[in-house]
């Protein structure tokens, strides 16, 4: 039985949210507004590292600071309201709360803009923790007292493996499902609506 109390992370982009409309709107529109091409096809191909990763595609070293500051200044207006919550969100959190659970989100994404998605969606979370990434999201995890971390990217994985958490994954973000495995996830869902059956196998073990 694992030790009460039950505290689980999840990732936000592809593994809560489906971020791909509102980040190509936002991305369209710096494009617009900087007069720098950006492919935002391929931008929302690719989701999941921190905001300069993918930044650094498109503006030279001296304007991605600027950039990105203009980028989360359009996010609220072009992001928020075209982006849809992925299937079971809702029904993991419930199922987390309903056995006594906490939940929290730990993403790479800026925390405020975070905030006004899971606000929008009506999936609140008891602890929120912006611009983390990869081993970094241990920090958090351990902090609060995660067992569990769930996210689409191998960067969760390092998430979950740097705070001793169980690594579940799930295939809706640009990494596969095999490789998600391959990568060490010690468990690999199709999308969130596996999620309740999984965590009463894992509280029950």
């Amino acid at each position: 039985m694992t030790t009460a109390p039950l505290t689980v992370g999840f990732d936000l982009d592809m593994t809560l949210i489906d971020s791909r409309p509102g980040v190509h709107a936002t991305m369209t529109e710096l494009s617009r507004r900087t007069g720098v091409a950006i492919d935002a096809d391929a931008v929302v191909s690719r989701l999941g590292p921190p905001l300069d990763e993918e930044l650094a595609h498109w503006f030279p070293a001296d304007r991605i600071a600027a950039a990105g500051d203009e980028y989360r200044a359009l996010y609220p207006e072009f992001a928020i309201a075209p982006t849809p919550a992925l299937p079971g969100a809702a029904e993991a959190f419930a199922t987390i709360r309903e056995r006594g659970g906490r939940v929290m989100v730990v993403t790479a994404k800026y925390g405020p803009n975070a905030a006004l998605h899971l606000e929008h969606l009506d999936l609140v979370p008891d602890v929120l923790v912006g611009w983390h990434w990869g081993p970094k999201k241990g920090e958090a995890l351990l902090e609060h007292g995660a067992t569990v971390y769930v996210g689409d990217h191998l960067g969760d994985i390092l998430g979950a493996r740097a705070a001793g958490a169980v690594a579940v994954s799930v295939a809706t973000g640009p990494v596969s499902a095999p490789d998600l495995a391959a990568a060490g996830a010690d468990a690999v869902l199709a999308d969130l609506r596996g999620f309740p059956a999984w965590l009463d196998g894992y509280l029950a073990a």
